[in-house]
């Protein structure tokens, strides 16, 4: 079924959620970002006031209804869906191999539907927009673009037909396609807090996240005792090589680490960040030039903290240039975390990363120990904090 094809005749209920953009076709990716402000409520219209988001790429968005449906390319967005208590409307996901939702097991009366996930794990063509019909699209439309071929009329035919897009891919910071502006993970949280009329949701979260990050921090040891860490992606239990991933590329995937204070062991190389075009690898024989003190290999998030130790780390130890590493020697090989991660995700993954680093001050990541509150957590997705 082509995007033509598939464009709907007669009244839908969407016909109810109206929306708009500032931006016109040819220009969603000129990166124009402003306040958010309500808009005008328009005459006649007594059920709610229109209201707009404005998050680059695709500039103004407004809307007449809160979203109820929606859907997420990766998870990071998703999370932030949820964290605002918006589980419910969830329709599918464009990288739902990526979206973790094991964490929310640990928080009491918050779930995801994972038959809802796994029946439309790659939402990323037309004609599947057109079947889930939501009412927003949490997706960059510069990465439909650029990774998946969209075009700027494809992008404008399903804002106009089906929902308005609202994203800003976030998760690193070295596409070259990507040269509007970018957002901390909480700065894109709001906007979408803002897109689902969720702001006290979200400002309870982001108090709850401030206090805990100034909570870990407040007992971290003295920068000079910090180590060096090499992050990296590699998904095989028996790796033989490295993508590399940069700390000072400030990107939301390594939110943590750089809230943690750790050293990049890649600063003062010539070594790029993973990109859509830099695909370049290292192996142990470079690893060993670099030889940091913890390795974080990412691609193994299904794993728990002991399957990781008894094959990735149990290969490496048997290797024999591998097993020369001094991270290697000591252990410190560990999970490096998701790529796309929300807020929710933060809050677990900050907890490891504490542990997997400062193990005598925070536990060992083996542990059954808790650095924040799962209730209070859950009180404020579900609305009774």
């Amino acid at each position: 079924m082509s995007g033509d094809d598939a464009i709907r005749e007669g009244p839908t209920r969407r016909d109810t959620i109206k929306y708009g953009s500032a931006v016109a076709a040819g220009g969603f990716f000129a990166g124009c970002v402003g306040d958010t402000e309500p808009a005008e409520e328009s005459e006649g219209d007594d059920e709610t006031d229109a209201y707009t988001v404005e998050m680059a790429p695709m500039g103004e968005v407004t809307f007449e209804s809160v979203p109820e449906r929606w859907a997420a390319y990766d998870g990071g967005y998703a999370d932030m869906a949820v964290a605002l208590g918006q589980a419910d409307g969830l329709t599918g996901v464009g990288g739902a191999d990526r979206y973790y939702t094991y964490v929310y097991d640990e928080l009491p009366g918050v779930s995801v539907d994972r038959e809802t996930v796994e029946a439309h794990p790659k939402v990323r063509t037309k004609e599947e927009f057109y079947e889930l019909d939501s009412d927003l699209h949490l997706y960059d439309p510069g990465m439909l673009r650029n990774w998946f071929d969209w075009s700027d009329d494809d992008v404008e035919e399903i804002r106009s037909n089906v929902a308005p897009f609202l994203g800003n891919l976030i998760f690193r910071r070295s596409d070259e396609w990507h040269d509007y502006r970018y957002y901390t993970l909480y700065e894109a949280f709001e906007k979408v807090a803002t897109a689902f009329d969720e702001t006290e949701r979200y400002e309870a979260f982001a108090a709850f996240h401030d206090e805990y990050i100034a909570s870990i921090q407040s007992r971290l040891p003295p920068a000079d005792d910090r180590p060096n860490v090499f992050l990296t992606f590699e998904g095989t239990n028996e790796p033989a090589t490295f993508s590399p991933y940069r700390l000072n590329d400030k990107g939301t995937s390594k939110k943590q680490w750089n809230d943690l204070g750790v050293t990049d062991a890649l600063a003062g190389t010539d070594i790029d960040n993973l990109s859509t075009t830099d695909r370049g690898e290292l192996d142990y024989e470079n690893l060993l030039e670099i030889d940091p003190e913890v390795i974080l290999v990412r691609g193994h998030e299904r794993k728990s903290a002991t399957e990781f130790r008894d094959t990735v780390l149990a290969y490496m130890k048997d290797h024999d240039v591998a097993s020369e590493l001094r991270a290697v020697q000591a252990g410190r090989v560990y999970r490096g975390g998701y790529l796309h991660q929300g807020p929710i995700h933060n809050l677990f993954l900050t907890e490891r990363a504490a542990q997997q680093l400062y193990p005598e001050e925070f536990g060992d990541v083996t542990s059954d120990e808790q650095l924040f509150d799962r209730q209070r957590v859950a009180d404020i997705i579900n609305g009774d904090n």
